[in-house]
């Protein structure tokens, strides 16, 4: 039994015990894990290991859980085909924690096959050592088998038992998202809601001299900068002591008493794309440092790295140690969450708006966003809607937008919709320092708001130390009316699809 409370299932128990097993080894070293895939190493110019997958994204198309789909004899046997390589080749298994969070943190248990040992190596400097009293081998709430070189690429999730099956997928995100997707969805039982969310903290200086904290998240897919500005210090005054601190960067649980707990605790696991020292210094040391670990990256033999190139796939990684990016606080929960921010791209949607409860349901059904090389490298760039802007969800979507509604509007939590991309035909871009600007002033309070006719949204009049008035719709959107009438009723349509959504929360569309 684990702190949690949760037991695993009988399907663990074909599993051989790590701790007894001679073909097992338990908790190896760091060191140990790269000696087992040195056959598979590039060394880079920063002393790192890089590695290239056969397998570059994740297979959302050859994914089936259990509570959404009528598993067969088929499903079943996929997982028995991976648990008898468990039992019958040399692995090893490494134990690591998820969260911190008294009521929301889990054992997590992954078996790979030895020569795999990078995909054990860089999923263990996500999640921290488990803490637990004594010799006993602990009994994990989680476990995934994952068995790379399987003939066929299938995935397989017992939500209820918490386990998952990877076959044919030596991706490292197939390892991390096994366990996240059952955070998530664990979460959700308890009352509260997995988001695919990055997580902060912001403290300031008020008018009085005195400091506040305000806590803010921010949904969005990978590419949409929701790592960025979450990691982002949003140029505050240092020596008052204001400070803007990063908590989590990918996956947290909201919880009904206003929490946001947080999933990974050691490390991160960031896009390289594009990664430049000047733009973002302090995640590109992060990358850069001998502790980081490289996944299709492209890295020349001598060790040189070229983080611009797609030569593997745009999709390139490296796992982080928090502890090696300086704007990542100790801390990984944060104890109250005050402002959430939907991040989008459409170019028909301003800066920023402010939503009601219902809008803001409406905002995470609609999950407007492009699709990333992360998930489908054929779409990348493409449309897409993906409720919560979370393709990890389990079970009914019109219940989570329902929770969510009830949840801010219980915690009285402030939400926006903030448009990453630009507006129109993309002749007036948004960059980082506009949303940075938007997201500090909305911290401190002083925007200033009202009701924009042109788009029915409710946005702002003022921002200090920005133009908002160069970013209005109307002025940089052609034909805006009839791209609002597609718009809203291709946003109907979709909220339609879901038949447990709340009809006030339909009747919101924006």
């Amino acid at each position: 039994m684990s702190e949690s409370g949760k037991t695993v299932q009988s399907l663990e128990t074909a599993l051989p015990d790590p701790a007894e097993a001679d073909d097992v080894i338990y908790n190896p070293s760091m060191d140990r894990l790269r000696e087992f895939s040195e056959h598979l190493e590039t060394t880079t110019e920063f002393g790192s290991p890089s590695y290239v997958s056969e397998e570059r994204s994740r297979n959302a198309d050859k994914t089936k859980n259990a509570v959404d789909s009528n598993f067969g004899a088929d499903d079943y046997s996929r997982i028995e085909d991976a648990f008898a390589e468990a039992r019958e080749r040399e692995m090893v298994c490494v134990d690591r924690q998820m969260g911190r969070h008294d009521g929301h943190s889990y054992v997590c248990r992954l078996y790979v096959p030895k020569e795999f040992g990078r995909i054990a190596l860089a999923w263990s400097k996500l999640f921290e050592p488990v803490q637990y009293d004594g010799d006993e081998t602990p009994d994990p709430d989680f476990v995934t088998v994952q068995v790379p070189d399987a003939d066929e690429v299938a995935i397989r999730i017992l939500p209820d038992e918490g386990t998952t099956a990877v076959l044919g997928s030596d991706y490292t995100g197939e390892a991390k998202k096994s366990f996240l997707r059952l955070f998530m969805y664990y979460a959700k039982q308890s009352g509260g809601l997995g988001l695919h969310a990055g997580s902060k903290r912001v403290r300031l200086e008020d008018d009085s001299g005195e400091l506040s904290e305000v806590g803010q998240a921010f949904l969005g897919l990978s590419a949409t900068g929701k790592s960025t500005l979450t990691a982002h210090g949003l140029w505050l005054d240092e020596e008052s002591g204001e400070e803007a601190t990063m908590l989590q960067d990918d996956v947290c649980a909201l919880l009904p008493d206003g929490t946001i707990a947080g999933s990974e605790g050691h490390g991160l696991y960031v896009k390289t794309i594009g990664l430049e020292e000047e733009e973002q210094p302090a995640l590109y040391s992060a990358v850069t440092d001998e502790s980081a670990v490289l996944e299709n990256v492209d890295v020349a033999e001598d060790g040189t790295v070229d983080f611009d190139s797609d030569r593997h796939t745009s999709n390139g990684r490296a796992v982080i140690e928090r502890d090696e990016l300086s704007s990542a606080g100790e801390d990984i929960d944060l104890g109250g969450v005050d402002q959430v921010f939907f991040i989008t791209r459409n170019p028909v949607m301003p800066p920023v708006a402010k939503l009601t409860p219902e809008e803001a349901a409406v905002a995470f059904m609609l999950g407007e966003s492009i699709q990333t090389s992360a998930g489908d490298p054929s779409k990348a760039g493409e449309s897409i809607r993906v409720v919560g802007t979370n393709p990890f969800i389990m079970g009914s979507k019109g219940e989570e937008g329902n929770r969510f509604r009830n949840l801010v509007a219980d915690l009285d939590v402030d939400c926006y919709v903030l448009n990453t991309g630009h507006l129109g035909e993309g002749q007036k871009d948004i960059g980082v320092e506009e949303s940075v600007t938007i997201l500090r002033e909305i911290a401190r309070g002083t925007v200033e708001w009202g009701d924009d006719e042109a788009t029915g949204l409710t946005t702002p009049t003022e921002v200090p130390g920005m133009d908002i008035s160069a970013f209005e719709v109307a002025d940089n959107v052609a034909n805006l009316d009839e791209k609002l009438a597609t718009l809203r009723t291709e946003r109907r349509t979709h909220l339609d699809t879901f038949e447990d959504l709340a009809d006030d929360i339909r009747d919101a569309v924006y």
